[in-house]
């Protein structure tokens, strides 16, 4: 591969991850080094892994608190660079693909995050409960399909923050059932990023009210 097909890293970067750059950087480069052989991401990726990917990510690091989960983490997209971003918060990452798994294992052991744990499972085989303060995915499936695997782990009062593409407010439409079912409220979607990267993430926010 050669390195002019590869993104630079942009300025904004070190503006989002601040002192954990570096970390963010090791885990790029090992992304642009393996990614594509170990089917974690498409051959175009690389191109704009920074922009499309990364920081993507990363500006919704914000928004978390206590501890989350990652269903469906794949590549560590958002997980890992979320963990990067906020060494404050526990991740949990649940995945069900073993060579996935074992990525994810490794980058957790070279980065030195200690507040990462790696679960090979999938979310609606999860066992242990509603316990998270909120549940994050990114690329997973549309919110229809996503409500039923992530809901369940959310804790009352936590909520869902899952990255989503131009299609959101529409995936809201197509799910109000599930909304009602899963008894989630205040279902929005927010541009978060706007300033700071050139194309805003937007992130769908839900509320979970867990029955008595």
């Amino acid at each position: 591969m050669s390195e002019l097909l590869v993104e630079p890293e942009p300025a904004e970067a070190v503006g989002i991850f601040g002192d954990r750059n570096e970390q963010a950087r090791a885990f790029t480069a090992a992304l642009v080094a393996e990614g594509e052989k170990r089917g974690l991401i498409g051959p175009l990726e690389v191109a704009r892994i920074w922009s499309r990917h990364i920081l993507n990510s990363a500006v919704a690091a914000p928004l978390f608190s206590g501890t989350v989960a990652d269903v469906g983490s794949g590549a560590g997209l958002p997980g890992l660079v979320l963990a990067i971003a906020r060494p404050d918060v526990d991740w949990v990452l649940i995945e069900p693909m073993e060579r996935r798994v074992e990525w994810l294992t490794e980058q957790v052991e070279a980065l030195d995050l200690d507040n990462v744990r790696v679960v090979r499972a999938r979310a609606e085989d999860w066992s242990e409960g509603p316990i998270f303060d909120a549940v994050t995915a990114r690329a997973v499936s549309a919110l229809r399909t996503l409500v039923p695997w992530t809901a369940p782990l959310v804790r009352d009062g936590g909520e869902l923050i899952l990255l989503k593409g131009a299609n959101a407010e529409k995936e809201i439409d197509a799910a109000r059932k599930v909304i009602r079912t899963f008894g989630l409220s205040n279902v929005r979607v927010e541009p978060i990023g706007t300033g700071v990267i050139a194309e805003p993430t937007r992130v769908l926010r839900a509320t979970v009210h867990r029955s008595a």
